[in-house]
């Protein structure tokens, strides 16, 4: 399971619209590009996308740029991701079908565990907040706490 480029772009820049553009303040993409490292054009089609999804609004004149539609305590990452990319999919079998991704129509024997990691990153994400990612209160797991959850506890 991979996190696409446009995934990634999108949440670097609403990340840096939420720490830059403060309350009711406005950025241009431009600015944005030039302190992410992102490219321009690519920016404006993920901003599209985002204005669909109402995560994000336009503001014209001198001044002018996106802004946050709603707080960055609301605006949770999964929103951004699935605004501008299809959700990351571990299993084979589309949209979750009953019918199985096996030719006989069955799951295959691994369904039910790409299934719950699936969930588990779409929980995770819908739990991260821009404000979260903003003040770094995002879960990171160091070498030693990944060792513990694998063995089971700690030891």
């Amino acid at each position: 399971m991979k996190l696409s480029t446009k995934a990634r772009y999108a949440v670097m820049a609403m990340v840096d619209l939420a720490r830059e553009g403060g309350d009711n303040a406005s950025s241009s993409l431009t600015v944005i590009s030039e302190r992410q490292n992102l490219p321009l054009p690519y920016l404006e089609q993920l901003f599209l996308r985002l204005r669909r999804a109402e995560l994000v609004k336009s503001a014209r004149g001198s001044n002018g740029g996106y802004m946050l539609m709603r707080s960055p305590a609301e605006t949770n990452i999964y929103d951004i991701i699935a605004a501008v990319d299809t959700p990351m999919k571990a299993t084979r079998c589309k949209d979750h079908s009953l019918a199985g991704c096996q030719l006989n129509k069955t799951h295959c024997l691994t369904h039910n565990l790409w299934e719950g990691l699936e969930n588990v990153v779409q929980s995770y994400l819908k739990t991260i907040s821009l404000e979260d990612v903003c003040h770094k209160k995002t879960m990171s797991f160091s070498k030693d706490d990944q060792r513990q959850w694998l063995s089971g506890g700690p030891n």
